[in-house]
């Protein structure tokens, strides 16, 4: 007689979260492999500012960081929208002159027209809207490389922002709404509202997303990674705000300034926005599987067609976001705005923050640090008394360096397979 013996099956067994030193010796490996993500911005942005507070003291005041989210607030959006281009291995030249264009229909609709500040807003986003549709279905459906689209709209768009404004003269934007974008800051309270809204939205996606993968039975990081970074969010926002909600005005009396600008959520708002929409959209998955492989993607029943239209929808609206901020900031639009550096800074902003030039590689938070170091760059060389000449070499240095860094990480991340 045979004895069978009958073995009872527990619940599956759940893998435990890796260790704090699992988790620092896999990310170091990751970086050895090629995958350095921002951390050349990151550690960029600490060392100018070390040496920038250190050469000049005056960096470090309220007034000067408050000076530096909106001076680099529009070049920041519209590096925002480059991203996405970008990530197709393609270029847009266009979107400074772009920013322009949007800028000037928002100044014609609420200075000449007399529109409310909603309306003139919604002209503007449209006019970028119809903009990167067009150059978008030149370069989607017509075959035309991206480069000469762009190169062709950069020439067309520089003439139309002059023909909407009649030829050179300057039209004002006195809309307090449109005029408080960019030069008002919010009371200190609702700073710290929005300061405390911010780390306890950050701590629930973090704790839910590590309480699913457990759950699922799939490797978290450890819990101390976790809290790690809800505490450097914590840490980073709370010394922001508070910098930034003190007195900044020489003379209290006559006017009080103080708080964080008004600009600051704006591009917060987008930056969580667009963040989602590539890292947890179907949408998102198909735009880096197309900058990835096209073909690939293609075969893989993506309409390859669509997400490069829309890619430069997304690029010219947020030049459009760009202008609008570009013109509350000058209160006035000119033959000049969304030209000179605008279109140079953008892109840098994206490449210098880990946006690769080849495709499939980068994150909208890429634009916002490369932002921070092409603005800290622009005002410390800018407090130190070098001429603007020189702004440019060094900008275009940190630049090269940054491509040169990521064609290298390529380089080893396709030697080592991890790509």
């Amino acid at each position: 007689m045979t004895t069978t013996a009958v073995r009872k099956e527990g619940p599956a067994a759940v893998t435990p979260p890796p260790t704090v030193g699992s988790h620092l010796r896999g990310y170091w490996g990751r970086v050895r492999g090629g995958d350095i993500g921002a951390l050349p911005a990151v550690l960029g942005l600490i060392v100018l500012c070390t040496v920038f507070s250190i050469m000049r003291p005056s960096f470090l005041t309220a007034g000067n960081f408050a000076n530096l989210f909106t001076q680099g607030a529009a070049v920041t959006l519209i590096a925002m929208g480059l991203v996405f281009v970008l990530l197709l291995g393609e270029i847009d030249l266009s979107a400074g002159f772009a920013s322009g264009v949007c800028a000037a229909i928002l100044a014609n609709v609420a200075t000449k027209a007399g529109y409310p500040w909603y309306v003139a807003v919604l002209a503007a986003i449209l006019t970028g809207v119809v903009i990167g549709t067009v150059l978008g279905f030149l370069v989607a459906k017509i075959g035309i490389p991206s480069f000469v689209v762009t190169l062709a709209g950069f020439l067309a768009f520089q003439g139309i922002v002059l023909m909407l404004i009649s030829g050179g003269a300057n039209i004002s934007v006195n809309d307090e709404v449109l005029v408080a974008i960019a030069n008002r800051n919010l009371p200190p309270a609702v700073g710290w509202a929005l300061a405390a809204l911010a780390i306890g939205g950050y701590a629930a996606v973090q704790l839910l997303r590590y309480r699913k993968r457990l759950s699922r039975g799939l490797t978290a990081d450890p819990m101390a990674v976790v809290l790690a970074r809800i505490g450097g969010l914590t840490l980073i926002l709370g010394i922001a705000v508070y910098i930034l909600n003190q007195e900044r005005s020489r003379n209290v009396l006559i006017n009080s300034l103080k708080g964080v600008p008004i600009v600051v959520p704006v591009i917060a708002v987008l930056l969580i926005v667009w963040t989602f929409v590539l890292q947890r959209t179907s949408y998102g998955r198909h735009v880096y599987a197309v900058g990835g492989n096209k073909e690939a993607a293609r075969r893989a029943g993506i309409n390859v067609d669509r997400i490069r239209i829309s890619v430069f929808v997304i690029c010219s609206s947020m030049a459009a976001v760009g202008g609008i901020v570009a013109a509350s900031r000058a209160n006035s639009v000119d033959p000049n705005t969304g030209g000179s550096n605008v279109l140079l800074y953008a892109v840098g902003a994206a490449v210098i923050g880990g946006t690769s030039l080849f495709g499939g590689k980068g994150r909208v938070l890429d634009a916002v640090l490369g932002g921070a170091v092409v603005a800290v760059i622009d005002n410390g060389m800018g407090l130190m008394g070098y001429s603007a000449g020189v702004k440019y070499v060094v900008t275009g240095v940190v630049l090269l360096l940054a491509a040169s860094v990521d064609a290298l990480s390529r380089r080893r991340a396709s030697a080592s397979g991890t790509r």
